[in-house]
């Protein structure tokens, strides 16, 4: 009986490793081949749809009309000397009828606003507003005196702990229904307003967010705050940015939109609906994740009350910002990032699979949370796991090694296709080569990119869980390149 016993120990020790994880991750790779050509296959019928309702776009009549809706841009400044000029002068450049541009001095230390005061005459106002959502005391609010800047509001406030807080300052001053929240590094492309109050318009269900493609402004060349030539990253780390903003937003962002169950909408560009965010409460301050927050707890309060809603992402690039460029800015960005999404899953955990929910709490949630938040855990496990079935079973070993290899094969061809159906259709890349040169950055990234990805999310689980102190960091500008 004994031996009997002892025999199948063994042989369920022998299958373990082998058998059970072997089956595992053949599994998990074709639920990640599933998941890669859907999202490849969607976004292109996304594409090919937003494509076709530009043919009837009302845009251009849109910028003429006196009764078209009024746009409240809102952007934080924190010791942003060194670029607050050229932002501000690209911002006022955009082509809208009605906008204001509402810049949120967040207590900087160094000569942001005095800057501000100096170029655009600006003179502190008496000015009335509702305190609608909670943000750190306003200090004073100034408007200029020379009529060209007329729909600048600059608010100059205390610091209050990062961008979300900036925000909230911004939306009680507002006057518009719809507000766009930018990063104050972003340069804009000219018809960015028209192209996303467009989508708004043009949707039967009340259009509650609209983001767009982002792109990396770092070696670009920008004339008073205007692209004037979209120039190729050079910095290596930043050019993996470029390829994995084209991927996330050309494929995965669209592909999303065409199932109305977008996750997120970047907080460098987002076009929101005033009401429903001030229902809400404003931006969470506490939110390491502020901008996806914000989307998961207006499409929340739009399931809770029964309002029919989209979420819509555009595909053309609207927005150049500048990437860190070195590596100690960007794990620093992205641990805060990860713990960004820790929080919103713990926070929103109610909504998991609650019919409740809809979308939200079907596709939306347990994507985040098994291909989002689960997936660096699943990679480092198997970084064991191989070595272990490489000292101990050589066929399980080889088999693993086949599939990541098939996974990692079918993520370069995936972006590949988000490089060149960028070019293809926006052809913001007029050089072929340039086109190779990021596209080959695709081959680099498992091994040099995405490992430093993975060690930030692991660290951000890590910092959330031991309850280290919440820091949103600062990111150093280093400029534009501009033209003469």
């Amino acid at each position: 009986m004994e031996d009997i016993l002892y025999t199948a120990l063994d042989y369920y020790k022998g299958i373990e490793f082998s058998d059970f994880y072997n089956s595992s991750m053949r599994a998990a790779a074709i639920g990640m081949f599933l998941s890669l050509f859907l999202t490849n296959l969607l976004s292109f019928l996304a594409i090919k749809k937003y494509l076709f309702k530009r043919k009837f776009s009302q845009s251009k009549k849109l910028a003429l009309m006196n009764h078209a809706p009024g746009i409240s841009m809102i952007t934080g400044a924190y010791n942003e000397s060194v670029t607050i000029i050229d932002n501000v002068h690209s911002l006022l450049s955009i082509n809208y009828h009605k906008f204001e541009l509402v810049v949120v001095n967040d207590g900087s230390s160094d000569d942001t606003l005095d800057k501000l005061i100096k170029e655009f005459k600006l003179e502190e106002t008496k000015y009335i507003f509702e305190t609608i959502v909670q943000s750190s005391p306003i200090r004073g609010i100034y408007r200029s005196t020379d009529m060209a800047y007329k729909n600048l509001v600059v608010i100059d406030k205390f610091n209050g702990g990062g961008k979300a807080d900036a925000i909230n300052a911004g939306l009680n001053i507002a006057k518009y229904d719809y507000f766009l929240n930018i990063d104050v590094d972003c340069v804009l492309d000219f018809d960015t307003l028209l192209i996303m109050m467009d989508v708004v318009l043009n949707e039967k269900k009340r259009c509650i967010g609209v983001g767009a493609t982002l792109r990396m402004s770092n070696s670009s060349f920008v004339n008073r705050g205007t692209m004037e030539n979209v120039g190729v990253p050079k910095n290596i780390l930043v050019r993996f940015q470029e390829l994995e903003y084209i991927r996330s937003f050309v494929l995965g962002k669209m592909a999303w939109s065409y199932l109305n169950a977008v996750p997120n909408i970047s907080g460098g560009l987002g076009l929101f609906d005033k009401e429903i965010v001030l229902k809400i409460g404003g931006y969470d301050k506490n939110s390491l994740g502020e901008d996806m927050d914000l989307v998961f707890r207006m499409v929340g309060y739009m399931q809770e009350t029964n309002q029919p809603y989209c979420v819509r992402s555009v595909p053309r690039t609207l927005c150049w910002t500048e990437g860190p460029e070195t590596l100690k800015i960007l794990v620093r960005q992205r641990i805060r990032w990860s713990r960004g999404l820790f929080q919103i899953l713990k926070k929103n955990k109610k909504v998991f699979l609650n019919p409740k929910y809809g979308r939200m709490g079907f596709i939306i949630f347990p994507y985040n949370l098994f291909f989002e938040f689960l997936s660096p855990f699943v990679e480092f496990i198997g970084i064991f796991v191989l070595i272990y079935n490489y000292f101990y079973d050589p066929v399980a070993f080889m088999n693993i090694l086949y599939l990541i290899i098939a996974v990692i094969s079918f993520y370069i061809g995936l972006s590949f296709s988000a490089v060149f159906l960028d070019r293809k259709v926006f052809n913001y890349y007029k050089n072929g080569f340039v086109t190779l040169g990021i596209s080959a950055m695709a081959i680099l990234e498992p091994f040099i990119y995405h490992p430093i990805i993975v060690y930030c999310s692991l660290k951000g689980y890590y910092d959330e869980l031991t309850g280290k102190k919440k820091k949103w960091g600062v990111m150093t500008r280093k400029g534009f390149n501009k033209t003469n």
